[in-house]
């Protein structure tokens, strides 16, 4: 089965962006380069292609009731024309999905759910009706009838205004109207996950192409760019927006994952409650953190968050951001660690040797390492070094996947005498972390070499 495409499939092949498989659909993951388009958002405008987010209709006399036993907000906030935002529980107190609600009215809601999950989202939906709304209430999957835009960043709204008669200052956050571009209905929201003031705008499939041009010729004066997957991720991560499957999935609470403004206990029963109240009430006994690295490197999703040698979590997202320029993430971690200041370390082992070593060595002339990928175990042998006095071992002190080889040894191998400290040989991500307590501390390893000169 082929991939999945938008109604803009060709527009993005005629802008010669590069296209990946997301999720099971052919999207951009970048028109020019990422942080290019990052900046152009942030500091211009930037049009990107969503068509492919979900879109769901529920009606009924018992709608109201029934998407409020569904989601962890208070669908009675809504007012017609406005949008809500709500994590969607399991019965765990985990996360089904993530998802804009847009009430049209009493009885009909738009909700608006992650690409990836729309047909799982729908198959939830569809098995509450009978059980929540007495078959009063009608869930249909309109997604392929929908194209979406968002247009985003400080000149969206002066780009959009050329386009619609209606003042657009009158829109304000979280709220819609149904409008015409150019005489093509569509429904324009003022949201975006993009941390930056914008619109999204949703019309028929038909109508897309059309209207993404529209808005790409009204926007040539403010320097608007098409933007890809790529960008769009960087600028919902330094927003500090969740991704469901990252910072959100079934075994992350919306409490843990610093969601309880869009939790409402107060309101009558919903899926998971219980569950969700030992969070909210109690404590919940993980925290998602904002995280910034204090030398060279990204941290990488997965990678695990080490204390003193103990385990307490591991990284959601993380990327260089093109706005402050380091390497910043979220994490989740375990709650007594998650206080602002807190120094962790991440679940990384850079391995090489020491200058006790490579002393004892001599001039090394050769390395033999493993391949990336590869698994070593604490205490067996993961390769060798070769020097003018003799062929040595080099054993693991740690267990774990190897992530990263310094390739450089492979041509240069002397680099592990000018340089042993900072001339690693292997990075690993270590499986335990506790391994670490079985080894000498700086101060033992002053003496042991001491003992042995």
């Amino acid at each position: 089965m082929g991939l999945k495409r938008t109604p803009l499939y060709e527009v993005h092949k005629a802008l010669g962006a590069k296209l990946v498989d997301f999720g099971g659909w052919e999207l951009p993951i970048q028109y020019t380069q990422v942080i290019g388009e990052h900046i152009n958002t942030r500091e211009k405008a930037g049009l990107f292609d969503v068509s492919h987010m979900g879109e769901l209709l529920v009606t009924g006399k018992d709608a109201k009731k029934y998407l409020n036993m569904l989601i962890t907000n208070d669908i009675n906030l809504l007012v017609p024309k406005k949008v809500i935002y709500s994590p969607v529980p399991n019965e765990e107190g985990g996360v089904v999905d993530d998802l804009l609600v847009y009430m049209i009215s009493d009885e009909e809601f738009l909700l608006v759910v992650n690409a990836s999950n729309t047909d799982k989202d729908f198959a939830w939906f569809d098995s509450k009706l009978q059980e929540l709304s007495g078959g009063s209430v009608k869930v249909e999957n309109k997604s392929e009838h929908y194209g979406q835009l968002a247009l985003q960043g400080l000149a969206a709204q002066q780009i959009l205004q050329k386009l619609v008669s209606y003042n657009l200052n009158h829109i304000e956050f979280f709220f819609f109207e149904n409008l015409e571009i150019n005489g093509k209905k569509a429904i324009i929201s003022r949201t975006g996950y993009t941390g930056e003031d914008g619109f999204e705008i949703y019309c028929t499939a038909k109508d897309t192409s059309e209207i993404w041009h529209e808005v790409t010729e009204a926007g040539e004066e403010y320097g608007i760019c098409p933007v890809g997957l790529g960008a769009r991720d960087t600028l919902r991560f330094e927003a500090g927006l969740p991704l469901y499957g990252h910072e959100l999935s079934d075994n992350i609470s919306p409490v843990e994952a610093g969601l309880k403004y869009f939790v409402k206990p107060n309101k009558d029963g919903f899926i998971g409650k219980a569950a969700i109240e030992e969070h909210y009430f109690g404590g919940a006994p993980r925290k998602l953190v904002g995280i910034e690295i204090t030398s060279r490197g990204i941290p990488r999703e997965g990678y695990r968050i080490v204390k003193n040698g103990i385990d307490v979590g591991y990284i959601t997202s993380g990327t260089h951001s093109p706005t402050f320029k380091k390497g910043l993430g979220m994490a989740l971690v375990s709650a007594e660690y998650a206080a602002l200041g807190t120094e962790l370390e991440d679940g990384k082992a850079h391995i090489g040797i020491t200058d006790y070593a490579q002393d004892a060595l001599g001039d090394i002339v050769f390395v033999e390492l493993p391949k990336q990928g590869a698994v070593i175990v604490c205490g067996k042998t993961f390769g060798s070094v070769e020097s003018v006095k003799a062929v040595s071992d080099l054993v693991a002190p740690v267990s774990g996947k190897v992530i990263e080889v310094n390739e450089a040894l492979n041509d240069e191998p002397q680099l592990l005498n000018e340089a042993p400290y900072d001339n690693y040989v292997i990075t690993v991500e270590m499986s335990d972390p506790g391994e670490l307590e079985t080894l000498m501390d700086d101060v033992e390893y002053e003496e042991f070499c001491g003992k042995e000169n």
